[in-house]
């Protein structure tokens, strides 16, 4: 109860500390004819998926996106191209300069006749209230919130109350993230909407991994978000923030579209990456490079994910797969985790398949890379354990040699130098020929609060390439190799350090 109560002060502070950052100053060059063109309308999904169309009835197309410029740039060109339906789903959406001009994108796609619906977890979304009903109140636009409890609508007596009287239930986030267009394309695995994710930020980005998919696994992606929808979880923005004042769309609408056209904020090489897709993409389906699996699995937790206030409880259908996904190795698992807190099941069943000449390597984040000291702390606490067990230790450099390859291109040519690059891929090969790419990290709160989902694709080829980037991540340039005789935590300022030290009170279960 003491530690349950600490934790929910900590959680509380963190709450009450943490300001959305100011969206982009309202300044705007932009060039309505320029921007015209730029959006003009192109041919239709339906039509660029025309000579795969039988493949899709029975079959997945499956491309992984490495670079954080090409999941964004397939991201715009899908919304460009859909025809019927866009659903979103995200734990982060930001309203920084990626965020802003998605919302642009989104907002064209409704004034076409789109339906879009955007689903997105409470705690971390950076929005005003005012511009998400803004936004709610476009005719082809829905907007839901899941688990209201911390943030939108909400005054800090009320995130009091509804942490105090349900701790566990607070705590239970939605960390899936699906993006979906005309229930046939879909893009799911890491990323968040924010300049991070999509190496834009300056300062600090992440190394992460997303899949595109094709056909029939985007049916089962498809019937995840309706059930998340449709759930009482999930509230209607209106329901949240009731006023009566008449919204003032076509200023707000305005200014989104005119942010999104100056070329200060939406680089014009950008703009042709996204117009040169429909001929990168017909290259992609006639080099093969698009490949197409009959055993793709998409695994997600139901919303509410052990839900109740009695704290009891554990695992969800994610973590039911992974763990039986690792006892089924024969030779090998490979893991990159941004996060990796285990318990003494975890612990367990990496002893286990050790025992039996499975060799485990794992990738996660080193303490001067992590943007987590919580569950940096929690990791660390059990180290020594893992290198006991037989687990191989690998932790990603800040300053990986890796970054420049998968940095965004038009990022290098404005900077002189690289940003700070942390890992957030959450990835796994078994036996180099089972491939999983999706939202778990390697922690307590994946397994057992937050709602995950994962693409497990059984392919050689799929695993093979996923296997050979993420051993490239491992490489000496970019990430250290962890021994019991070292760890890298000794090169990093000694002020992180004792920040990482004090967290050790913050108990592991809601790491």
């Amino acid at each position: 109860m003491r530690q349950t109560y600490f934790s929910g002060l900590v959680t509380t502070m963190l709450l009450a500390a943490c300001e959305p950052p100011p969206a982009p100053a309202r300044i705007v060059t932009a060039n309505p004819a320029f921007c015209a063109q730029v959006h003009a309308t192109g041919a239709k999904l339906s039509e660029h998926l025309a000579p795969v169309a039988l493949q899709m009835r029975t079959s997945t197309g499956v491309y992984p996106l490495e670079e954080g410029d090409v999941s964004m740039v397939a991201r715009a060109w899908l919304t460009e191209a859909a025809e019927h339906t866009i659903d979103v789903q995200y734990f982060i959406f930001s309203a920084d300069n990626v965020g802003l001009i998605a919302v642009d994108y989104l907002l064209r796609a409704a004034d076409r006749g789109v339906h879009v619906r955007l689903l997105v977890d409470d705690f971390m979304l950076e929005a005003d209230g005012d511009e998400l009903l803004a936004l709610d109140a476009h005719p082809n636009i829905e907007i839901r919130l899941y688990n209201p409890t911390a943030n939108i609508g909400k005054k800090l007596p009320t995130k009091l109350f509804n942490l105090t009287t349900n701790f566990r239930g607070f705590n239970q986030r939605m960390h899936n993230k699906t993006f979906i267009v005309d229930s046939q394309v879909v893009i799911t695995g890491g990323r968040n909407i924010a300049d991070e994710y999509f190496d834009y930020d300056h300062a600090y980005n992440f190394r992460d991994r997303d899949v595109l998919l094709l056909g029939r696994a985007s049916t089962d992606v498809q019937r995840s978000f309706n059930v998340f929808w449709d759930n009482s979880l999930s509230a209607p923005i209106a329901s949240l923030l009731r006023s009566t004042v008449t919204r003032d769309t076509a200023t707000m609408y305005g200014y989104l579209h005119e942010y999104a056209c100056d070329p200060g904020n939406f680089w014009p090489q950008v703009r042709e990456r996204i117009k040169a897709v429909p001929v990168a993409f017909t290259g992609i389906l006639e080099s093969g490079a698009l490949v197409w699996s009959d055993s793709v699995t998409f695994v997600t937790d139901a919303p509410g994910k052990n839900g109740g206030t009695d704290g009891i409880g554990g695992g969800g259908a994610s973590t039911d797969e992974l763990i039986r996904l690792i006892k089924g190795a024969r030779k090998s698992v490979t893991i990159e985790s941004p996060y990796l807190v285990t318990t003494s099941v975890s612990q367990g069943l990496f002893r286990e398949v050790i025992a039996r000449g499975v060799r485990v390597r794992i990738l996660t984040n080193s303490l001067a890379s992590t943007d987590n000291l919580e569950a940096f702390s929690g990791y660390q606490r059990e180290r020594d354990a893992l290198l006991a067990i037989g687990v191989e230790i690998y932790e990603f450099k800040p300053d990986a040699a890796e970054r420049r390859v998968v940095m965004t291109g038009a990022l290098q040519t404005t900077l002189d130098y690289a940003p700070i690059f942390g890992l957030h891929a959450k990835s796994m090969v078994v036996d180099d020929n089972i491939a999983v790419i999706g939202t778990f990290n390697l922690d307590p709160r994946s397994a057992n609060l937050n709602t995950e989902c994962i693409a497990v694709i059984r392919d050689v080829r799929v695993a093979g390439n996923l296997q050979r980037a993420m051993d490239v991540d491992m490489r000496p340039e970019n990430a250290w190799h962890t021994t019991s005789d070292f760890n890298p935590d000794r090169l990093v300022a000694i002020g992180k350090r004792f920040k990482v030290w004090l967290r050790r009170v913050v108990p592991k279960a809601v790491l």
